[in-house]
């Protein structure tokens, strides 16, 4: 059985990283070789995926998706390869499992990282003998099937740490494309901006919806640590929370104006009884004490999830609980 084809998803970007992502499609979509892609949350790794797959021959068959940590780790093996009946309990009929339903078409493995190794295991038989056999069952199961994954965990990583198989990620990674983060890539936000009003104000009845140029620059300067779905999340709102065709700084939320931003410490203050002229300013104690309110902010946006507090910052989650470390904090 066929699948209709789906219209061509748009990857927006003048970047020449974006360039590079789109010459790569074109490239492999042409052929059947197993493609990784990486990058953080909220960069369009599925986008990318999906592209691939309508671009390819395989476009009139299935495009078929699971997200890997979205099911219990005892789950995952039977809704990728199916069950016989009484496999488990529960399991009252057969059922086919997501590659036989993408049997011609594609599959897209989204958050590969989070796949548990005895499963990674049984994946790696499925890739290297095109065969799947159904969690209870003895048949083998030809499939014809291209797959993607997708990550946003350093595979390489978590194989020395002993949490994924090498020769799993080897098979996974013959064609590897990574997408940057928005803050690499930022003369694509204003391309992204626009695409974005344009498509969400349809929904609400909208027209020609427009960033003003402090609006806009106050885009381009945030760091946008949920990438591109941040934005089109904050674009929805944009639209729902304000009548006027023209968005302004001030029509911002505070996270990206920087209005709830820590004011400097009241290093010339009178609070601890400060005098200025005597004995000068504690230079290292003050920019320790205002890194230590960033450090704050940040974890407070992102409700302490240190990883995230550390995308907001720019710097690494280990630098990040360093400066925690030498901070007391």
């Amino acid at each position: 059985m066929t699948a209709a084809v789906p219209i061509l998803p748009q990857i927006i970007g003048i970047s020449s990283a974006i360039r590079h992502i789109h010459e790569t499609i074109a490239q492999v979509a042409k052929a059947d070789s197993t493609v990784l892609i990486t990058g953080e949350s909220g960069t369009g790794k599925e986008l990318v995926a999906k592209t691939i797959h309508i671009k390819s021959p395989r476009a009139k068959k299935r495009y078929v998706a699971v997200n890997c940590a979205a099911f219990p780790h005892e789950l995952l093996e039977a809704e990728l390869f199916g069950h016989e009946r009484g496999a488990f309990t529960g399991a009252v009929a057969r059922r086919t499992g997501r590659f036989e339903h993408a049997d011609g078409g594609t599959i897209f493995l989204d958050e590969i990282g989070d796949m548990p190794l005895t499963l990674q295991s049984k994946l790696l038989r499925v890739l290297q003998e095109r065969a799947i056999e159904r969690l209870g069952g003895n048949d083998t199961i030809p499939v014809n099937v291209r797959v993607i994954s997708a990550t946003n965990k350093n595979l390489e990583d978590s194989i020395k740490q002993g949490k994924f198989r090498e020769d799993l990620y080897y098979r996974l990674d013959v064609i590897p494309i990574e997408i940057p983060p928005v803050r690499e890539r930022k003369e694509d936000i204003p391309e992204l901006c626009r695409f974005l009003l344009d498509k969400h104000a349809e929904k609400f009845d909208r027209v020609d919806v427009r960033l003003r140029d402090d609006a806009m620059n106050a885009f381009i300067n945030y760091a946008w640590p949920g990438n591109v779905r941040e934005i089109e999340n904050v674009v929805e709102r944009l639209l729902v929370l304000n009548e006027n065709n023209i968005v302004g700084l001030s029509d911002l939320p505070d996270k990206i104006t920087g209005r709830n931003m820590p004011d400097l410490p009241d290093i010339l203050g009178d609070d601890e009884g400060f005098n200025p002229f005597v004995g000068g300013i504690d230079l290292n104690s003050a920019i320790d004490e205002y890194e230590r309110r960033l450090i704050n902010h940040a974890l407070e946006l992102h409700k302490g999830i240190k990883a995230q507090a550390a995308k907001y910052l720019n710097i690494n989650r280990t630098t990040l609980i360093e400066k925690m470390k030498r901070l007391g904090m």
